[in-house]
């Protein structure tokens, strides 16, 4: 058995972070596994620094649009395996999906989409959401063991946002969004925070333009999901809110394994 520590952070642009010393923060955070989400970036626009930093190996996953979406993962372990798609061209081509197999377990960093934009934009993130379910029950099914990471971009409860009934029809925090949650963990996956911690006021993402983070008015739309065969081998889940540099900030799973 060995301890695993496994981050996650959408850094809304990852050469925007760099500048904020992300580098330096990698390297004080000591992560085995660290997820990236919102790279907005293609590999080959990423300087050197980003791609090899020291005891990391790194895997990136772009869409076709530049400068939108994208993956990465940093991790000490080199993977078994690593995939950018879940098989369905209209999800595969935008760099949501990167996932890496280990021997014990495999590890899903996904960037989901967003449904505020247009109607369209919301079938899509619910199509979107059907699909990877339907994935990682296959694989739970086959008795895999599964940790999810990453930028939800759902509220599940309203334990999870600061103001949820102003935001009863707000994409993020419609009905249909959290019943999707609901079946995820139905279907035996495990919201990792709340193991741990039942308090209120846990965010993971505030509103730049009204300064909302000073005053802690945020959402929780990051997570770590684990399948429950794992549950026995979660430690610790946890949220990184004095870690700036986004509008997200990282959240943390501990493993013994």
């Amino acid at each position: 058995m060995k301890d695993i520590t496994l981050l996650s952070w959408n850094v809304n642009g990852i050469r925007a972070v760099h500048k904020k010393g992300f580098v330096d923060w990698v390297k004080s955070a000591n992560p085995d596994i660290l997820c990236i989400q919102e790279t907005k970036a293609w590999e080959e626009q990423l300087p050197d620094a980003l791609k090899n930093i020291d005891d990391y190996k790194s895997y990136f996953c772009w869409g076709e649009r530049k400068g939108y979406s994208g993956t990465a993962i940093y991790t000490k372990e080199e993977p078994k395996k690593i995939s950018r798609e879940l098989g369905i061209e209209k999800f595969d081509n935008e760099g949501r999906i990167l996932s890496a197999e280990y021997e014990a377990f495999i590890l899903f960093n996904i960037y989901f989409p967003n449904g505020k934009a247009r109607k369209e934009r919301l079938q899509y993130k619910m199509d979107f959401y059907e699909a990877f379910l339907n994935h990682v029950n296959e694989l739970k099914n086959k008795g895999k063991r599964v940790v999810i990471c990453g930028d939800v971009n759902t509220a599940h409860k309203e334990i999870d946002l600061a103001r949820p009934k102003p935001n009863e029809k707000t994409s993020g925090f419609l009905p249909e969004e959290r019943a999707w949650i609901d079946k995820l963990i139905a279907s035996g996956f495990i919201d990792t925070l709340r193991m741990f911690n039942d308090k209120s006021e846990q965010y993971t993402w505030w509103d730049m333009i009204t300064r909302a983070r000073e005053r802690n008015v945020g959402w929780r739309i990051d997570y770590f999901f684990v399948s429950d065969n794992l549950k026995e081998q979660t430690e610790d889940a946890f949220i990184m809110p004095e870690v700036m540099g986004s509008d997200h900030c990282p959240i943390g799973l501990k493993l013994s394994v």
